[in-house]
């Protein structure tokens, strides 16, 4: 006959196993990808606050005046001209007929809807 507390331990490490399995299994790398309507806010966006924090980080190391693709993203003015003129969102979201931009890769979704609301909203100088 088997010792009783025996059968108590093999029956509290299944239970532990399943539990650890069950919560590894609920985990998320990427909450972006499976919440992007949550966590993606594009109500509040405005030039100062969104967008030129966007570009700084993702265009103007190349795009600054003076630089030898002509193109100047610094001021309001820069990029309202490159937002009318279709290419800021063209090469942005990649599509055909304009240099896709950045060359490091493709912005994610979120920050791309945001741009996009933005040139939609008339590109205020906000």
């Amino acid at each position: 006959m088997k010792p009783f507390w025996r059968d108590k331990t093999l029956i509290f490490l299944g239970i532990i196993s399943m539990l650890f399995l069950v919560f590894k299994s609920c985990s998320y790398d990427n909450l972006e990808e499976y919440y992007s309507d949550v966590v993606c806010d594009t109500l509040n966006v405005s030039y100062s606050q969104t967008i030129k924090p966007i570009l700084d980080r993702n265009c103007n190391g190349c795009h600054f005046a003076g630089n030898s693709s002509g193109i100047d993203l610094e001021t309001h003015a820069d990029v309202k001209a490159s937002a009318d003129n279709g290419s800021l969102l063209g090469s942005i979201k990649y599509e055909p007929g304009w240099s896709p931009m950045p060359k490091s890769g493709k912005m994610d979704d979120c920050t791309i809807a945001k741009i996009e609301k933005w040139v939609n909203n008339g590109t205020p100088n906000d």
